[in-house]
């Protein structure tokens, strides 16, 4: 098992978070993983990105370049990275921010209201954490244990922080379910 991932959005949206929450719980549940960030040089604002690999064996190369899944959490993300997925695969995508999604007929899109999910939950800032809930749900990895293991050891003593990431990580599951 493989599953080459690219997340996208602009800085301050949570990009880099979500990816490596999601590389360090896949690491946890004992998979192999590589996560490697890029982010221009404006961070808030600019664009942001991170290809996470996890795999059940060594993983030769971090860099994914045809991901099989793409989380794409604002607009210009989902425009510019869905020509890269390879066919069969999954555009995961804020749908909160993103009113359209170019058409691809050979890959499968999933639209999750992420920023206006956060807004009803109280916390604006955790819309990254549904995206990865989302992601995790549909792709079967990393487990939501590993991912909130991941949120603890990532997070260390700042509690609400992490309940509120864990709470977020359960909504995006339930939403794509």
């Amino acid at each position: 098992m493989i599953v080459k991932t690219l997340c996208a959005g602009s800085g301050g949206q949570g990009v880099l978070t979500l990816g490596n929450v999601m590389g360090n719980a896949a690491m946890l549940q004992g998979f192999h993983a590589t996560y490697l960030p890029a982010y221009g040089a404006a961070m808030r604002g600019g664009t942001a990105n991170c290809t996470i690999t996890i795999a059940d064996e060594e993983i030769a190369s971090p860099v994914a370049s045809a991901p099989d899944i793409v989380v794409a959490l604002n607009q210009p993300s989902a425009a510019a990275f869905i020509n890269r997925l390879v066919p069969g695969g999954k555009l995961i995508y804020n749908s909160s921010v993103t009113e359209e999604v170019p058409e691809r007929t050979d890959i499968e899109t999933f639209a999750v209201p992420a920023n206006d999910l956060a807004v009803e939950m109280g916390n604006p800032r955790s819309a990254n954490m549904i995206m990865l809930g989302a992601f995790a749900q549909l792709a079967g990895v990393p487990s939501r244990e590993a991912i909130f293991s991941s949120l603890e050891l990532l997070m260390g003593n700042k509690k609400a922080v992490v309940e509120a990431g864990r709470q977020a990580v359960i909504k995006g599951m339930e939403y794509v379910s």
